[in-house]
């Protein structure tokens, strides 16, 4: 279980627009190396780093430092969200007289490190670290360095030193994202050696195992990997450890993700409307693992890992609340020893309430209930316990409900509200049409009551239906026979991913077309490269833009 996984995807989304909006209010600035590493530091503030933003300079608070200080705004945006200042004064960013510099300056409460010249940061981080073990303290120390900046010899020099005197206190984090200032990082002073000599690859991973380090390797855009790997690297005693982060350049923005283009340019403001609402349409896939004809759920996990899948989709049913009956809180628990990714579990259950505990013991990640099996006292008592357990909070309705009025008052801090488009209970049925307009009309309640979390489409979920599902408003999609009913599920996933990405750039291309016409379409098309050039020219075409 990762705690607050979907606070970190909330307040994710919430930086990148930030980062974006004070790059482009600055009209300088580095917007793909700060958007690369937004779940890293959504991690470390929401679970790792002892702090206090109201007592910037506590004594026993964790120091972060930031070496690839370029990445500025990613960190400023992050400590405005979690109180340092208020996000407004983020479009003070690179303004004269601001806290808020090009690169982190000790002006700025929660910054530690005045990053200006690269590979110095390490350095820095391992003084601070032996300074904390000299004073018997338990603080850690958590740094970011960039991989165009391992070019710099003073990393390599610090490696040696961190390894000599077993720094264990420190966990650097390398954001793997394989573009630098000029070109691909490769291109330009590779980190991954291929040698003629044997014919064999060393990794940049390689690299740090040759210098003493505890090495891990993860994607740095899953949280429920990241946050393994910070705890791993905590555990570990007499050995500086670093977790080679691999990242996307730009992340969230298909015309900046690895184009080194955006190393260093900032987004001009007729695009933030359609870069936000693009933000916004990130979406999540959880297969239902108990569809499909198979019934060995370990196989069906490992399927969904290797088809990157985005979480688990766990159907309890317990034969009261609806007829059949699936596995309860001890199979959950079971298979949460067998994967990172998070559980997506939706309690078709009675009473609730009585089992939350369990449930969440097991290893859940979000609990969703029925608001066919509560009221708004049993509600608030289950609320209350998954926010005090860090675990996210569900609110699933039938097919024959309506958003009952109690749940109003607990809009604002659900993460996700499940609308079934069949009765739970039974696999294989057909989607219910009328659950488009359905979520439409709850969709604008919702905003009327602070709703910031996601809508998950569940029930008869497939190709044919996926297109509208996304433009209804849902963000999460539960494919039960449609994914697990294939012979392969990793092209099963495949195919709902491109069938979303292609109805993001029919929105994409909407959005421009409505506040700018087509001079703004025409500029956003010839932001993308020339793959997406083509493809994005295509889709203008068809809906007779162009």
């Amino acid at each position: 279980m990762t705690k607050n996984y979907y606070l970190i995807k909330k307040t994710a989304l919430e930086a990148r627009k930030l980062i974006v909006s004070c790059i482009s209010d600055a009209g300088s600035g580095h917007p793909g190396g700060s958007l690369s590493m937004v779940e890293i530091l959504g991690c470390l503030f929401h679970n790792h780093i002892k702090y206090d933003p109201k007592k910037p300079y506590w004594n026993k608070r964790d120091k972060l430092i930031l070496s690839k200080g370029h990445g500025s705004p990613g960190l400023f945006s992050y400590l405005a969200i979690m109180g340092y200042f208020k996000t407004s004064q983020l479009h003070t960013f690179r303004k004269f007289g601001s806290i808020l510099q090009g690169h982190p300056d000790l002006k700025c409460p929660g910054v530690e490190f005045c990053g200006g010249s690269l590979g110095i940061g390490l350095s820095f981080s391992i003084g601070d670290a032996l300074a904390a073990k000299i004073d018997n303290s338990d603080r850690h120390i958590y740094t970011i360095i960039g991989d165009g900046e391992s070019n710099e010899g003073q990393i390599w020099e610090a490696a040696m030193t961190a390894t000599k005197y077993q720094i264990d206190n420190i966990t650097v984090i390398l954001d793997r994202n394989y573009v630098q200032q000029d070109s691909q990082t490769e291109d330009v002073m590779p980190l991954d050696i291929h040698s003629k000599n044997n014919n064999k690859t060393y990794t940049v991973s390689d690299k740090w195992r040759s210098f003493g380090w505890n090495v891990i390797d993860i994607d740095g855009h899953k949280i429920e990997q990241i946050d393994k790997a910070i705890k791993e690297s905590k555990k570990t005693k007499n050995a500086p450890t670093i977790i080679i982060a691999h990242t996307i350049k730009g992340k969230g923005i298909k015309h900046m993700e690895q184009n080194p283009n955006w190393h260093g340019q900032a987004p001009k403001h007729e695009f933030l409307p359609i870069i936000s609402t693009e933000l916004e349409s990130q979406f999540m896939i959880s297969p239902s693992i108990i569809a499909g004809s198979s019934i060995d759920l370990e196989h069906k996990i490992k399927a969904c890992k290797d088809a990157k899948a985005d979480c688990i989709h766990l159907d309890v049913m317990d034969g009261i609340f609806v007829k059949n009956k699936t596995f309860d809180f001890k199979k959950i628990k079971e298979l949460r020893k067998i994967t990172t990714l998070p559980f997506d579990v939706h309690l078709m259950i009675s009473n609730p309430l009585t089992h939350m505990k369990k449930y969440i013991d097991a290893g859940s990640d979000i609990i969703s209930v029925h608001a066919e099996s509560c009221n708004e006292s049993s509600f608030g008592e289950i609320h209350d316990i998954l926010i005090n357990n860090n675990v996210g909070i569900g609110l699933a309705i039938n097919p024959d409900t309506q958003l009952p009025k109690w749940s109003y008052k607990f809009l604002p801090t659900i993460n996700q509200l499940v609308i079934m488009s069949v009765f739970p209970g039974k696999s294989g049925q057909k989607y219910i049409e009328s659950t488009h307009s359905k979520t439409q009309k709850i969709i604008k309640l919702l905003s009327k009551h602070k709703f910031g979390g996601y809508i998950e489409a569940d029930g008869g979920i497939c190709n044919a239906n996926l297109r509208q599902c996304f433009i209804d408003g849902a963000r999460v999609f539960v494919g039960g026979n449609a994914i697990m009913g294939q012979t392969s599920v990793k092209n099963a996933i495949l195919e709902f991913k491109n069938i979303i990405f292609n109805t993001i750039q029919n929105l994409l291309l909407s959005k421009a077309n409505s506040i700018g016409g087509k001079d703004l379409v025409t500029k956003w098309i010839n932001l993308h490269n020339e793959e997406k050039t083509t493809l994005l020219n295509n889709i203008a075409t068809d809906l007779r833009y162009l």
